[in-house]
């Protein structure tokens, strides 16, 4: 009778696989770089905006109009960064969102599982505790969506200072998780803050993206030619009354993102690896310099802390987040029969999870979309998310720093090279080359050990030689 076969555990986070291992580092790389200059910029801001001597010239410049108001356009510089310059941002965001979904983790249902639940618990979670906390204090649950949103730059700027060491798999769940968040948050733009809409201007945008997705599928190439197409079928989403980040999306979901034969790369990582520069270090950077810019005072600060808007988008990010996404990974685990990897434990899903609740980007957005024509309230808000975001990186350090040597001894596991061939040696443990090639570098190292041996032993020969009554001659001298 034969045995019956048994399915080995599912283990969550993971060593990955080499080329999802690539990935992640190169993506890593450009958003933490990204993340870093989003940081200077948000610093500016506040200085620019709270110095008495510049703080007039800032108001300045964020409000003043341009553009061709003939077709629509003459908006706001802060306008054109949040509506113009996020737009790249989020085209960004759909090519990782369908590399996710064709090549990546998502592609796998029972892979997906794990960041799609954490995500969606991640923003269930922050808006059910902003809404709790504005049904108790009689506050607008208008901002309910504010603190939903998790912006992947900042938090991998703050996990580049503390957290250099910390295994590949937490961090490409931080990266999946986000881009699954950004999904989320632009659902919630799309349904919740679409404007009156302008129906020829809306058709016009379609038929914008029909030409574009059939222009891909006949193979035409050429900047000079989907640039311009882009802007257009911007400014005509611009008008339509749905917001115009949409149609960024919208054109990066339309990318191949598989190879085929002959090809290295596929066309929208090709695209992704020209276009992520420029999001992550101008047109990020440039939205976070015209929206982080509000006053702070002693007063404005206390608001945040007793006004329950801003209250709850501080308690959302800093409470929700971490709970909603530590609790759907948990849940994730528990029902799948999954457990986790070996070399982490629950602590360390829990101080990911707190990093989560950093909210920058995504979250001023919203604020400014959730509380449009209420100037005083859209400042105190992105107030708060400043606020929140700082507590949660905060809190996620004091919980990183204190697995960190654990997480250096795991980190240089995994980078170990020692046949210097540029893959680290834990992908290749089921390579008979690979042994091969260690056993004649040992072999190399022992001959080499044996040779500076024999030369030891022949120079200490030699010393005693040169002692008067040889090697007796020491127990004749004094103590």
């Amino acid at each position: 009778m034969a045995a019956p076969r048994t399915t080995p555990a599912r283990k969550v986070l993971g060593r990955l696989s080499l080329p999802e291992r690539n990935f992640v580092a190169e993506a890593l790389r450009t958003e933490t770089v990204g993340g870093v200059l989003l940081l200077l910029a948000a610093i500016a801001a506040l200085v620019w905006a709270n110095l008495p001597a510049l703080q007039g010239s800032y108001e300045s410049v964020a409000h003043f109009h341009f553009g061709p108001a003939a077709l629509g356009l003459d908006l706001l510089v802060e306008h054109w960064a949040a509506d113009g310059l996020l737009a790249v941002f989020f085209f960004v965001a759909g090519i990782e969102l369908k590399r996710e979904l064709v090549a990546g983790d998502l592609k796998d249902p029972r892979a997906a599982a794990l960041p799609v639940v954490a995500a969606l618990c991640g923003m269930v979670m922050p808006a059910a505790v902003y809404a709790l906390t504005n049904l108790v204090g009689g506050g607008a649950q208008s901002g309910w969506a504010v603190p939903t949103a998790t912006d992947i730059a900042f938090a991998l700027a703050v996990l580049a200072v503390i957290g250099t060491s910390l295994p590949g798999a937490l961090r490409a769940f931080l990266l999946t998780l986000a881009v699954v968040d950004d999904l989320f948050a632009i659902l919630i733009i799309a349904v919740f803050f679409t404007g009156h809409l302008n129906l020829a201007a809306l058709g016009g945008a379609v038929a914008g993206l029909a030409l574009f997705w059939l222009l891909l599928r006949w193979g035409v190439r050429g900047w000079y030619v989907y640039v311009p197409l882009a802007l257009v079928i911007w400014a005509l989403m611009y008008n339509s009354g749905v917001h115009a980040t949409i149609a960024g999306v919208a054109m990066g979901l339309m990318l191949r993102c598989t190879t085929r034969e002959g090809e290295d790369h596929s066309p929208g990582e090709r695209v992704e690896h020209l276009v992520r520069p420029l999001s992550a270090g101008l047109a990020v950077p440039l939205f976070a310099l015209f929206s982080a810019g509000v006053s702070i005072s002693g007063g404005a600060l206390a608001d945040v802390f007793t006004r329950p808007e801003t209250l709850g988008v501080v308690l959302g990010l800093v409470v929700g987040k971490a709970a909603g996404v530590f609790g759907g990974t948990w849940l994730t685990a528990r029902f799948t029969r999954a457990s986790l990897s070996d070399d982490l434990a629950w602590a360390d899903v829990f101080a990911l999870a707190t990093l989560a609740g950093i909210g920058f980007t995504v979250s001023l957005l919203i604020g400014e979309l959730a509380f449009q024509g209420d100037a005083a309230l859209t400042d105190e808000t992105k107030a708060a998310v400043l606020a929140g975001s700082v507590i949660a990186a905060g809190l996620a350090t004091v919980l990183l720093k204190v697995r960190n040597a654990r997480y250096r001894r795991l980190w240089e596991a995994e980078e170990r090279d020692d046949d210097l061939d540029g893959i680290p040696d834990v992908y290749e443990q089921d390579d008979p080359d690979y042994h091969l090639r260690m056993a004649a570098i040992l072999e190399r190292r022992a001959a080499e050990h044996r040779r500076i041996a024999r030369e030891k032993a022949a120079e200490r020969a030699k010393r005693l030689a040169e002692v008067p009554g040889g090697a007796g001659g020491e127990k004749d001298s004094p103590a």
